[in-house]
């Protein structure tokens, strides 16, 4: 199995992205990570990330985690905002360029999440069929239009249940209130970063991967 993820340039829309890739030599399908809120040091070289980038390696999947802009050698300032999934989108498009009949599954942490689900949305708006969505202790405070989130593949939500960065009260409210099918999964005594729990994280992930 393949390992070292070689480092990449992705033309942005504000500049070049910087980017890790891991190819497979028998890949089931593509990854595509997006970290958590860069205002609060989020990279893609976050910890939460680096578990969901080996799970799907593991799982026999193409990952590519990335830099938004204005994070390390990412080119811009920050946009909190749709600039970060304009980000994600560019992200996505080099990677579908390079596996073009490869299908894509998006995992995004905190801010990632709200990245993660908005730009589902867009590539189902572009005629993409993806895997499945999977939301780490999304931030869906920032998801205010349901219409904008993807509805034709599965949708994972996975929440700490002693989420000090996101309320998760928040999570499941949000969760109560989409009309779309998904599943909650709670994580008890656990905090936003997981600590601790990562190995609980990869469990739940890992078999969401591999169908």
């Amino acid at each position: 199995m393949l390992t070292r993820e070689t480092p990449v340039v992705i033309d942005g829309p504000v500049g070049q992205l910087e980017a890790l890739y891991l190819d497979s030599a028998e890949p089931q399908g593509l990854a595509l990570l997006c970290h958590p809120n860069p205002v609060q040091g989020g990279t893609m070289m976050n910890k939460v990330v680096s578990t969901l980038q080996r799970t799907a390696r593991d799982a026999g999947l193409i990952t590519l985690r990335f830099n938004y802009r204005g994070v390390g050698t990412s080119a811009g300032s920050h946009d909190m905002g749709t600039g970060e999934v304009d980000d994600a989108l560019a992200a996505a498009h080099w990677l579908r360029a390079k596996h073009p009949e490869l299908p894509i599954t998006l995992l995004g942490f905190s801010f990632g999440g709200f990245v993660a689900a908005s730009l589902g949305g867009r590539l189902e708006a572009e005629g993409e069929h993806l895997s499945r969505v999977i939301m780490v202790a999304p931030a869906v405070m920032r998801l205010r239009d349901e219409d904008a989130l993807p509805h034709n593949c599965p949708l994972t939500v996975i929440q700490p249940e002693t989420d000090e960065v996101i309320d998760p009260q928040l999570v499941y409210n949000w969760s109560n209130d989409l009309s779309r099918p998904h599943e909650l999964l709670k994580v008890a005594e656990c905090g936003h970063f997981f600590h601790g729990k990562l190995p609980e994280l990869k469990e739940l992930v890992a078999p969401r991967l591999s169908n």
